[in-house]
């Protein structure tokens, strides 16, 4: 390691390392409406503590007795067993100043004179630091770090000074703003189309209001698009003149294809292999799909005859997890647990209309219990009732909320090249392969 870089034990950069509460001392029964929070695996999903994602609480005085368990601001979470290896601190911009974590988690308490909880996150983000705090991984039952707080006290981590420490994280910490940034202004985008969608087509909300004699809020030329009564239907009352068709009428429902497990050379962890997706793929991504954890070779795909899926397809889940939707970013290819909408010339449905229909739909109906003689199949999925409203209402739609999804879509595509850009750089950062200049300068300070 270059310079004045050193290597520490945990233990020397650390106030205090210490465990979640015993199983028993947190259960459903003790979660209260408000208080302290909670926090569990699902917020440590970044390098923060995401207060995004809704939490349990318990009582002050109940955290009170847990005090060994408390965090705040500036302590770094590990999980021990179960999901481990998720690492995450707390930033100064939490929600809230006091926690308490789970008992599948321990902590780290930073000496701040020494080292940045942002530093120690970062080097456990990358493959030499996984790879040091899972080393005393046990996989028998469920998977845990064995001894984990003493094993903690025990790795060493490299220490740069504290101004390259804050360089370090100020870098790695900019492109996580703005991939979150991103992700934020998604959820917005696709709320604002979820919103559009339930009042024209769920609510029915121009209808309803032009049938009570209201006016609709609409201009004038959108308004006259909805029509003024209703008409039953198999899915209940619809605006007079939509229709209701199956999936397999408005589309070519076509399923993906698994090549033989046993005879891996059909599988591949290569990019320039075709992309291949999963149920786990779909779970993620948010509303389109790129990036998946497998490939199929080209050999594969013309022996096994496995049907490509164009750029912009709606693609639905319906095998185990029913019911993950996304939109296909490039070309792609599934298993057998993924259908594909493909449009038919005659019946006009877009790919928007399409994805915010199949997100609302009540999978229910198909019969998706675990008996083998209920669960949804293929031909389950083609008979998907499908609400089509006329063509001018469906374009004003389509015209809408384009802009929207483009969005989404642009957001998306620069956070993968922001998280690729980060991924790269964090490991040559961390090691000192790549070195801040004058970080003091760098950050407009001194150390």
């Amino acid at each position: 390691m270059a310079g004045e870089w050193r290597e520490v034990r945990i233990e020397e950069a650390a106030e205090r390392v210490a465990m979640g509460p015993f199983g028993s001392s947190i259960k459903v029964e003790t979660f209260v409406p408000s208080g302290v929070p909670v926090i569990s695996g699902q917020h440590l999903h970044g390098s923060k503590v995401d207060d995004q994602v809704a939490f349990n609480f318990i009582s002050e005085e109940h955290a009170d007795r847990l005090r060994n368990a408390n965090v705040q601001r500036g302590d770094v979470i590990f999980t021990h067993a179960g999901n481990i290896g998720q690492v995450a601190y707390i930033p100064h911009t939490s929600k809230y100043e006091r926690y308490v974590i789970s008992q599948r988690q321990f902590y780290m308490r930073c000496d701040r004179s020494t080292v940045l909880p942002e530093f120690v996150v970062a080097f456990f983000k990358t493959p030499e630091g996984r790879h040091r705090l899972l080393a005393n991984t046990s996989q028998t039952g469920v998977p845990s770090i064995a001894q984990p707080v003493t094993y903690l006290r025990t790795i060493e981590i490299p220490l740069p000074p504290l101004s390259e420490q804050r360089a370090i994280a100020h870098i790695l910490g900019t492109l996580d703003d703005k991939i979150e940034l991103n992700r934020r202004m998604n959820e917005t985008l696709e709320a604002m189309a979820r919103a559009l969608f339930k009042s024209w087509f769920v609510d029915f909300d121009p209808v309803r209001a032009k049938a009570e004699g209201r006016d609709p809020g609409l201009p004038q030329p959108l308004a006259d698009l909805f029509p003024d009564s209703f008409e039953d239907s198999e899915l209940g009352e619809i605006p007079r003149g939509w229709e209701v068709k199956s999936a397999g009428e408005v589309f070519d429902v076509a399923i993906g294809k698994t090549p033989p497990r046993k005879e891996p050379q059909w599988f591949s962890t290569d990019p320039s292999d075709l992309p291949w997706m999963s149920i786990k793929d779909l779970g993620n991504c948010d509303v389109y799909i790129s990036q998946v954890s497998e490939y199929l070779t080209r050999d594969a795909v013309a022996r096994f005859r496995v049907r490509r899926i164009p750029d912009g397809t709606v693609v639905l889940s319906f095998k185990l997890t029913v019911g993950r939707v996304a939109i296909t970013d490039g070309e792609m290819l599934s298993n057998e647990a993924i259908a594909h909408f493909l449009p038919r010339a005659k019946v006009v449905v877009g790919r928007q209309y399409l994805f915010s229909y199949l997100q609302r739909f009540d999978y229910e109906r198909l019969g998706s219990t675990s008996s083998i003689a209920t669960a949804v199949n293929s031909d389950s999925v083609r008979s998907i009732p499908v609400l089509v409203p006329d063509l001018a209402t469906h374009e004003a739609f389509d015209h809408a909320t384009a802009p929207l999804f483009f969005r989404i879509k642009s957001l998306e595509r620069e956070s993968r090249t922001l998280a690729a850009l980060r991924d790269t750089l964090l490991p040559k950062l961390i090691s000192g392969e790549l070195r801040v200049e004058d970080p003091a300068r760098f950050l407009g300070g001194g150390d």
